[in-house]
């Protein structure tokens, strides 16, 4: 089973994904925790370049090229191989995030980014998308909080740091996606406290599982 987590800076990707990889692993299933970019070793390298707030005017096309490399390395290192011994891949941020920041938010061709995804994921798509949905002041309040608290203002403040206008093209274009494909999309309530947040990500799992006769133990 494989489920991405998505929505703008602080939703709370990270807090979900933790509790929830518990839950699975406590029900029979063997999750696998990983993220976009730096889920490989390529990808550290390149989380360093894309979210450090140092790294200054670099083109809407390169940081583009350079998450899809990241991408392309992580599916053929990581998450296909983890699917195919039959692990649950929990992965923070995936397409998605391309269509939302690259697309909604630079203004990037949507179409065109999806051909790029379909190539750099050889087509791999997750089954359930978690979009953790929230009010941009109220995300990107708990992201600079996070990252005092976390020493990341300068290592990885470089989305943070964009315009509000740009992170509300970003929350807008989430929100386009999960209207076009509702089947694979479950929009969660993000400005509620952490753990009723959890457990509507959890009550949208235990759907997904029931729908496909898996259910848990």
């Amino acid at each position: 089973m494989f489920i991405s987590f998505e929505g703008i800076e602080g939703a709370g990707k990270s807090t979900a994904i933790n509790y929830l990889a518990g839950f699975l692993q406590e029900n029979g299933h063997d999750p696998l925790c990983t993220r976009e970019p730096g889920g490989c070793a390529l990808g550290r390298s390149l989380r360093s370049i894309l979210l450090d707030a140092r790294t200054r005017e670099l083109s809407s096309r390169a940081e583009l090229f350079l998450f899809l490399a990241d991408r392309a390395q992580h599916v053929a290192e990581i998450i296909r191989p983890a699917l195919e011994a039959g692990q649950t891949v929990l992965c923070d941020r995936y397409t998605d995030s391309t269509l939302a920041y690259q697309g909604h938010g630079r203004g990037l061709d949507t179409e065109y980014l999806q051909r790029l995804n379909q190539a750099a994921t050889g087509g791999l798509q997750p089954e359930l998308t978690l979009l953790l949905d929230l009010p941009v002041r109220c995300g990107l309040m708990r992201a600079g909080e996070r990252n005092r608290l976390e020493g990341l203002v300068v290592s990885e403040g470089r989305f943070d740091a964009e315009s509000l206008d740009f992170h509300e093209r970003v929350r807008q274009g989430y929100r386009v996606l999960a209207e076009e494909e509702p089947e694979r999309f479950a929009i969660i309530d993000a400005s509620q406290p952490p753990e009723d947040v959890v457990l509507q990500c959890r009550s949208a799992i235990e759907s997904h599982l029931r729908q496909r006769g898996w259910g848990l133990e």
